[in-house]
């Protein structure tokens, strides 16, 4: 038996707005039963990345297959095989939970009988039972997430897609969303899940950074890190504003961060010795300092893959 291909191929997909490429010649393949991560400053691509994929915009240029559909020509068909979930609540205020479960439910078609057995599931899985009757305006940040989640899973589908879906909800509830995110891919669902949050973007199977609409990097998050192009050096001082004065004035510095009382640097690969290069500089200036390399973490990645064009080779942090 043939293993099925990737939920989704993407070759060369590329979109206009007037002047601006929003999106420029992205290939991407994205396995099936994984969550597929896309991280990127605001203005990068994510979101119209997002809409190509699941046929609520046209590129123009390159091809899409979704789930076996080409994509626009096959849009129609595959719009019942997605769930879509927007960052912004997009359900019914002055309805109720309840009420808004039957709304969809019909929307998309279920069948008197589908539609009792999957809103009774929902109402269970999401933890929505004792809010049934209750108005979607009269619910936290977090309860609205878990109506919006089971609305776009109501009818099942084998793919997901979630648009900055935590953006507005707390620690907790970002953590008990992810949960019920892991327990769908156990199903099968694939998930594309765009996030501002190092720590979301970590979790995901693989990952996608977008910068001015293009690829930058992309795999699973522990190769991006071990790959990372960059030498990670931390120091401990008791000076930080001397030593970032002093750390700016390197060559081969690309970035520089305070992590309470450390400082993060990011240096060029090419430093034989990136700790001594630290050392020294601070010693010359006097800075009593304790100097290590580090391991890089996802933000050290997504830093080093979204570092302005213009900046590199200056030593200028973002």
């Amino acid at each position: 038996m043939t293993e099925p291909g990737p939920a989704i191929e993407a070759r060369g997909i590329t979109r206009r707005f007037g002047a601006v490429v929003a999106v420029n010649e992205v290939s991407l393949d994205i396995p099936r039963a994984q969550i597929y991560g896309f991280l990127g400053p605001n203005g990068s691509g994510k979101s119209t990345t997002i809409r190509m994929l699941c046929g609520l915009l046209l590129p123009q240029a390159g091809t899409i297959r979704v789930l076996g559909h080409e994509v626009p020509r096959e849009a129609e068909a595959l719009r019942r095989q997605i769930g879509y979930m927007t960052q912004k609540f997009s359900l019914w205020d002055d309805l109720t939970v309840l009420e808004n479960l039957r709304f969809m439910a019909r929307a998309y078609t279920l069948g008197t009988e589908r539609s009792a057995r999957r809103i009774a599931a929902v109402l269970e899985e999401y933890r929505l039972g004792e809010l049934r009757d209750r108005l979607a305006a009269e619910m936290s940040g977090g309860q609205r997430q878990r109506l919006a989640l089971a609305t776009a899973t109501l009818h099942e589908p084998p793919l997901l897609m979630l648009d900055e879906p935590t953006s507005a909800v707390d620690p907790q509830s970002r953590r008990d969303f992810w949960e019920s995110l892991f327990a769908l891919v156990a199903r099968g669902t694939t998930i594309l899940v765009s996030t501002h949050y190092m720590d979301e973007a970590e979790r995901c199977h693989r990952l996608a950074i977008l910068s001015e609409g293009r690829l930058v990097a992309e795999g699973e998050p522990a190769t991006l890190m071990d790959g990372l192009p960059l030498h990670v050096v931390e120091v401990k001082t008791g000076a930080i504003e001397a030593a970032r004065r002093e750390l700016h004035r390197l060559p081969a510095m690309r970035s520089l961060a305070q992590l309470g009382l450390r400082l993060h640097v990011l240096l060029d690969n090419g430093v034989a010795d990136p700790a001594g290069l630290v050392r020294a500089a601070l010693s010359a200036a006097g800075i009593d300092a304790e100097v290590l390399l580090a391991r890089a973490s996802l933000e050290d990645v997504f830093v080093a893959a979204t570092l302005p064009r213009a900046a590199a080779g200056t030593g200028a942090a973002p």
